[in-house]
């Protein structure tokens, strides 16, 4: 995933450091870009209009045009620029269209109503007007332009990214971009395809091979992964014959309060679904009864409670360190004592220790000792909880997800998981693995607890500590994902179900 200068830089590398010209790189571009619509387009039925504007996005249009025609498809090119003003690869392209025979129409004289009537005549507009270096307000021609595209009842189709769209995801709102049905983008994702409400504009997006080396990309851009199936089928642990409970990881789940019996429940069965050998729950003795009903597999460990929540762990060091190989603290907790254990874990117990939800309302107290920590820190805050932990607007956060993330991981030393949509995971080094399953259905209260429990049950199970939380996030947002194109509307999915049919997700990777 890149930024449009990182693209832009990756171009220029390939182009002059490894040898492959810019000709070829725009002639791949439209090639692929062609191959995949084939399958969206019917030969008979469909009148393609393909709107081309200067700079090498309407270079790609023209390499379009020429194959789209060459295949017997009915399009019409409409230019905004003069044909003057074409320079360089894109210049190129259209000579060899125009050498073909081929007909370019300008817009240069119709009028805005005329603009409305031929956009209605097609089926498809394919929008090669504006590519990732664009930034700034839209000018006339093509904001005019851009208006009636989006009023059009055809299939839109854009080239590498909506024409307006920022591919930074830097620009304030109002936003007037092309609001595309399909885009798709060249060799790398582009930074705000993940970002909303940019990645409201892209429609189905697609990622297609252009031939750029994978050198090239290393060579530039920063260090973002979209996590996959294959990473997950590659990584996923698998249990061996001769295992027994103490070999995939005793943890402990600090969590609950009177006010809350839910939280732990959900997160404790969620960690013993995703196989954690032992689990143990610190809870409010006050609390106890009622978990207890609802939760036969763990063990307990009971606190003194103070207003129904956890008043002191009344755990050693010593037995903390021997006892656990990872801990969990958060969910359900309540805020109403000072939550000195969690300033206790930060600075005595040195194992992995995932901290969610009322823990990470706690945590902004203890910033000092998580900067100190030597042990494995895991943070799974939601946009409202980081927002309190960085003390900045929500908004401002949404709109900076990528920077704020990698510059609070670095600064503490921490795996930051900003959960969302397209949750990131970012390491202590700055790396950063985008999430891509899931769907508004997680939009819930208890889906955080879930994936606590997962999160502490794969890394207690995985050596890779990156692999074993995108792993977690990835299989959770799978849940999601399994009911409602199971015919379970996202309204009705609730938190315990993504427990309950986890069974059937990890069938899909263990066995493939």
């Amino acid at each position: 995933m890149v930024t449009g200068v990182e693209m832009r830089q990756i171009d220029r590398y390939t182009i002059e450091e490894i040898g492959l010209t810019e000709e070829l790189l725009m002639e791949n571009a439209g090639q692929a870009f062609v191959n995949h619509i084939i399958s969206l387009l019917d030969k008979k039925k469909a009148r393609i209009a393909v709107l081309i504007g200067v700079g090498n996005n309407g270079g790609d249009g023209f390499v379009i045009s020429r194959s789209l025609l060459e295949k017997g498809y009915h399009v019409d090119v409409w230019l905004v620029p003069p044909v003057s003003k074409v320079k360089g690869t894109a210049r190129y392209h259209m000579d060899i269209y125009l050498k073909l025979g081929y007909q370019v129409n300008s817009f240069e004289t119709i009028s805005a109503t005329g603009l409305s009537q031929i956009f209605m005549s097609y089926t498809h507009i394919i929008d090669a007007l504006l590519g990732t270096g664009y930034n700034g307000p839209l000018r006339s021609p093509y904001r005019e332009i851009i208006e009636e595209v989006n009023r059009s009842h055809g299939n839109i189709l854009s080239v590498d990214i909506p024409s307006g769209l920022s591919a930074d995801g830097n620009v304030d709102e109002p936003i007037l971009a092309v609001k595309a049905t399909h885009t798709i983008t060249f060799q790398c994702p582009k930074l705000s395809s993940f970002l909303f409400p940019f990645r409201e504009y892209l429609g189905e997006l697609t990622i297609v091979d252009i031939g750029i080396p994978k050198r090239a990309i290393d060579q530039i851009s920063s260090e973002r992964f979209i996590w996959t199936e294959e990473d997950i089928i590659q990584t996923l642990p698998v249990r061996k014959p001769s295992s027994h409970k103490g070999s995939h990881g005793k943890g402990l789940i600090i969590a609950g309060s009177q006010a809350m019996t839910g939280a732990p429940i959900l997160t404790a069965k969620a960690c013993h679904r995703l196989g954690a050998g032992l689990v143990t729950l610190a809870t409010p003795e006050t609390a106890h009864q009622a978990i207890a009903s609802q939760l036969i597999e763990a063990t307990f460990h009971l606190c003194p409670s103070e207003n129904g929540e956890i008043a002191t762990l009344n755990l050693s060091n010593e037995v903390l360190d021997n006892r656990y190989d990872a801990i969990a603290v958060g969910p359900g907790l309540g805020r109403s004592t000072k939550g000195d254990f969690i300033d206790t874990l930060l600075t005595s117990f040195n194992k992995p220790l995932i901290i969610d939800a009322d823990g990470l309302y706690y945590l902004k107290n203890f910033l000092p000792s998580l900067q100190m920590r030597k042990g494995v820190t895991v943070l799974t805050p939601h946009v409202g909880e980081f927002a309190y932990l960085m003390n900045e607007p929500i908004e401002k956060i949404e709109k900076n997800r990528f920077q704020f993330s990698k510059q609070f991981a670095e600064k503490y030393g921490v795996y930051l998981v900003l959960k969302g949509p397209y949750t990131i995971v970012t390491t202590p080094r700055g790396k950063q693995f985008i999430n891509t399953t899931g769907n508004a259905s997680l939009a819930k209260g208890g889906s955080g607890d879930v994936l606590t429990g997962m999160v502490l049950a794969l890394i207690m199970q995985q050596r890779d500590v990156q692999s074993a939380i995108s792993n977690a996030v990835f299989l959770h947002g799978k849940a999601a994902d399994y009911l409602t194109r199971n015919g379970w509307s996202p309204i009705s999915v609730i938190a315990s179900d993504l427990v309950t049919i986890m069974p059937h997700v990890l069938e899909q990777y263990q066995y493939s």
